[in-house]
């Protein structure tokens, strides 16, 4: 039987070799490529073709919806699994409409994400329990969130501005204009009625979509 090819993009070597070696241990799981970012995981993504690529979402830089976006422009077809630290619907939801296939918390059982890998090569829409409880909750109360308003791309630069980067270090690594991203900045302002950088960081930590401190991702 032919094995899946696995694509694996976190900015942890460590989580990345542990997660490897469990699943090559399962028999029909090869990693093919390895990357520790967005710009890596693309070209690696371009290199081996896999079958399936397992992304994590908070990385330094461009993170892992950003890199969802650029592997569909060039396969529509890819079948994506985002591996996050982030328990939340929010990420969860962000990370399906971007066009993932899947999306497993690192707070499950590694069998799990064996599971995952082999739903989504298939295909399959795959969320991991933990979050499917929480969508369900959110869907059934009518919960809704001020990060809510933000578009994708609103979003992304929500987060890369609240981890502190500026605007050349998001517009390089976004690939769009210093004045582009200054214009998202003053929407996103205004949808989240904050006035500075640092209530942009409060709102941030607030949700989740950083933490203080940083943790692995």
């Amino acid at each position: 039987m032919r094995k899946l090819k696995l694509l694996l993009v976190d900015d942890h070597a460590v989580v990345r070799a542990g997660y490897r070696r469990f699943l090559e241990q399962q028999g029909d799981v090869q990693i093919v490529a390895e990357a520790d970012g967005a710009e890596r995981g693309y070209q690696s993504f371009c290199d081996s073709l896999p079958d399936v690529s397992v992304i994590d979402l908070s990385m330094k830089g461009a993170g892992g919806l950003e890199l969802i976006r650029r592997i569909l422009s060039r396969d529509p077809d890819a079948n994506i699994l985002v591996f996050s630290m982030h328990e939340d619907a929010q990420f969860a939801l962000r990370s399906m409409e971007a066009g993932a296939r899947g999306y497993v918390t690192k707070s499950c059982p590694p069998n799990v994400i064996v599971d995952a890998v082999r739903q989504v090569a298939q295909k399959r829409i795959y969320l991991s329990p933990d979050v499917m409880q929480l969508i369900a909750l959110r869907r059934v109360t009518h919960q809704s969130e001020p990060l809510d308003a933000l578009s994708q791309r609103e979003f992304e630069i929500f987060r890369l501005l609240a981890e502190g980067q500026g605007l050349a270090e998001i517009s390089r690594a976004l690939c769009i204009s210093q004045k582009s991203v200054a214009n998202y900045q003053t929407q996103i302002k205004q949808k989240l009625g904050a006035n500075s950088a640092a209530e942009l960081v409060h709102i941030a930590l607030r949700h989740g979509v950083i933490t203080f401190p940083q943790s692995p991702a």
